[in-house]
């Protein structure tokens, strides 16, 4: 079928309106008539080739929600009209011991990601800012009532790429998070840490999102433009997850840790970064990577935040202002994610 969407035309380029075509649905397969999309710092580096070159154009997103069109024959998990969801990643080998242990954005084949990736079928993927999608039901996530649609957009990569470290590395009642940056990872990260009972500081540049970073669940709030920080928690955290997309003082944020304490990085900076070795021997220290979550893992996720009430802050958008706000993401100035009406594709 053919559908409306916004693709980037080729690298560096503005995204703009087009229509792609959709596979028609096959046995084990969802339509999912798309309503919101959000708009990840992922989507820019991809699009404008900062990770590599792409096939274009491209129609990014990989936050996308909405509901249930058509189902396959042998679908039985989703029902046209249910409120489902679609995350990073829309197929995978099935076989290896990654995929059947339930990780399967660890796939040893290689996950399938939503958008700019081969397909098992040979076929690239195309992303969420389209009004319609078709994805294999194995990877269609049930979106509980609990949380507005909308919000729950950015919880497909923004909530399950803190979720999971959290939950990895013991966040709960008597551990000390900290979250270094305030934005679309960021403020997911201190709301589910703030839920689970840990201790949740934010590190950011400056002060100046203070007041959400208090509002949205953190106990402390540190400027890490401020030499002192780095003095005053020496030593203080067990867990801390780094959300930002570009090039940090890995050594630095590391002799914040306590024994045995873990630095995780879920922000993807297009730049390498390096460690000095004896910030590691120091404490028995962790520098550690993670990478979303499992279909099962986003799952428990979705459920947490609806019995937590937990959603994404998110400005919605129409569609003619997409460019737009990839130039606000990389500005900062968006408070917490840009959600994409899809309604406006049309």
């Amino acid at each position: 079928m053919r559908v409306h969407a916004y693709a980037a035309p080729a690298a560096s380029e503005p995204l703009e309106p087009t229509t792609i075509e959709r596979r028609a649905v096959g046995p084990n397969d969802v339509l999912i008539e798309v309503a919101y999309a959000g708009i990840c710092h992922s989507d820019i580096h991809t699009v404008r080739g900062d990770w590599g070159p792409q096939q274009y154009p491209l129609v990014p997103g990989h936050e996308i929600v909405g509901t249930v069109a058509e189902v396959g024959a042998d679908v039985t998990r989703h029902r046209v009209g249910d409120r489902v969801g679609v995350g990073c990643m829309v197929n995978s080998c099935g076989e290896c011991v990654n995929c059947r242990k339930g990780e399967e954005q660890y796939c040893v084949e290689g996950m399938v990601g939503t958008y700019g990736a081969t397909d098992r079928d040979g076929t690239v993927t195309q992303g969420g800012y389209s009004t319609h999608v078709v994805v294999d039901a194995d990877y269609v996530l049930s979106v509980p009532e609990g949380i507005d649609l909308a919000a729950a957009a950015p919880l497909l990569c923004a909530g399950i790429t803190t979720y999971s470290p959290l939950r990895h590395w013991g966040a709960g009642p008597g551990k000390k998070v900290a979250v270094v940056g305030l934005g679309g990872l960021g403020h997911m990260a201190v709301k589910l840490a703030h839920a689970m009972g840990a201790e949740v500081t934010v590190l950011s540049q400056s002060l100046k999102k203070q007041e959400d970073g208090l509002r949205l669940g953190a106990d402390r709030y540190y400027a890490t433009s401020d030499a002192a920080t780095f003095e005053d928690l020496a030593g203080e955290f067990d867990l801390i997850v780094n959300t930002v997309s570009a090039r940090i003082d890995v050594n630095a944020y590391l002799g914040l840790l306590a024994v045995d304490g873990t630095l995780v990085n879920v922000g993807a900076p297009a730049e390498p970064m390096s460690v000095n070795v004896f910030s590691l021997l120091a404490n028995r220290r962790s520098y550690a990577g993670s990478m979303i979550g499992g279909i099962r893992q986003t799952q428990e996720m979705l459920d947490f935040c609806a019995e937590h009430g937990l959603g994404a802050d998110i400005e919605l958008i129409a569609a003619d202002r997409i460019n737009e706000a990839y130039e606000r993401v990389l500005a900062s100035d968006v408070r917490y994610r840009f959600v994409i009406d899809t309604a406006t594709l049309a």
